[in-house]
């Protein structure tokens, strides 16, 4: 359901200025351009890495999350630095399994043409021509824990820290609304914060300017040509469709983790 913004979120972030002879207008311009040139397919480009990926990386971050919090409850940190140093720790876990993923699906959700190449057939070519290393199929990896990392960080932090601060409800449903709402807020905030990292791991993993000719190499110099080149705002490219589908999307993650971590506590006492 998701995937479509996923997918106009990294072709705005690839997209170089208004000198881009190809850039999109708008957020409208961008759906109307896909959908006239690569039809409904082309919204669900690179779908197959995610499906692949999720299942695992959601594990991976909630369970590495805990786990992070029990290493650290014997430092006797605040509550709020303890959820934020576990939520980092998640994230930068995380990163590490999903990067070569993101390396497939960026690749193909760059591609503007009509003709459908196979994710296995793209991950063949990146593993046949450019390796498994940080210039092939684990390219942008410091990017990738940087956006990680950091929304992980604020995202459970902020949750966790607000949803103490504010009083619980005892009607059922109110306080599911207002689990949702931080949820929400957090997957929002999150968003806004990690969104320079995305863009730098959308440049390098994605086509370079030139062929042949590597641009974009390492996270902070990305970041730093961006800005330079293209201005402070550039850097934040994707961000409207980075926040319809990770902010509803955080929220829904948040609470069934809460609800299906209760239900299990409860039955099989963990």
């Amino acid at each position: 359901m998701m995937h479509p913004l996923d997918v106009v979120k990294t072709r705005f972030q690839i997209q170089r200025g208004k000198s881009d002879p190809s850039s999109y207008k708008s957020l409208g311009d961008c759906f109307k351009t896909i959908y006239r040139n690569e039809r409904l397919f082309g919204f669900y480009k690179g779908i197959l890495p995610p499906i692949l990926a999720e299942t695992p990386k959601r594990a991976v971050k909630f369970f590495t999350f805990e786990q992070y919090k029990k290493l650290l409850a014997p430092l006797a940190l605040p509550p709020g630095l303890v959820f934020a140093a576990a939520g980092l720790g998640s994230g930068l876990t995380e990163a590490v399994v999903v990067n070569p993923f993101e390396v497939v699906k960026v690749s193909l959700q760059a591609n503007r043409s009509v003709q459908r190449h196979s994710t296995f057939t793209q991950a063949q070519h990146i593993i046949t021509s450019e390796g498994f290393g940080l210039r092939g199929l684990n390219k942008g990896l410091t990017s990738t824990l940087g956006r990680h990392g950091v929304f992980n960080m604020v995202y459970f932090g902020f949750y966790f820290n607000v949803k103490g601060f504010i009083p619980e409800i005892k009607d059922p449903t109110l306080e599911f609304f207002r689990k949702f709402a931080i949820g929400l807020a957090s997957g929002t905030l999150a968003s806004v914060v990690n969104i320079p990292f995305d863009v730098a791991k959308s440049r390098i993993q994605g086509p370079q300017p030139v062929p042949g000719e590597i641009k974009y190499r390492t996270c902070w110099k990305t970041m730093g040509t961006v800005y330079t080149e293209e201005g402070f705002l550039a850097l934040y490219k994707g961000l409207v469709p980075k926040i319809m589908r990770l902010g509803p999307g955080g929220a829904v993650m948040l609470l069934v983790y809460e609800y299906a971590y209760a239900w299990l506590q409860k039955h099989w006492r963990l």
